[in-house]
């Protein structure tokens, strides 16, 4: 009988009532601060997920672009797209090899 008289106690609200209660009105309120600061822990962790995610897919647009831009470099410093480019200006290749010029200071 002594425990549901201690459940009836809790439920009734007695147990804030009494002479004692300033210990547990404390320990309610030290509760209540933990919660609001678990809440505000929890609502900051999402904000960096949600930033983590957008983060992520920029960087994934920019590793994208970079490549398709890397390919393309490639492709214009090949000798063809070179030789192409020129024909279009009027300029040929060279049809004889190179040949050192010698500077002589006296």
């Amino acid at each position: 009988m002594h425990k549901e008289s201690k459940i009836y106690a809790v439920l009734k609200g007695s147990f804030l009532t009494e002479d004692n209660a300033q210990k547990n009105w404390v320990f309610i309120i030290f509760l209540a601060m933990l919660a609001l600061v678990m809440i505000a822990i929890s609502h900051s962790v999402d904000k960096k997920v949600q930033e983590i995610s957008v983060l992520n897919k920029k960087n994934k647009e920019l590793r994208s672009a970079f490549v398709a831009n890397r390919s393309e470099l490639m492709n214009l410093k090949m000798e063809s797209s070179i030789t192409k480019t020129l024909a279009i200006k009027g300029l040929k290749p060279p049809t004889s090899p190179p040949y050192k010029i010698k500077v002589v200071i006296n």
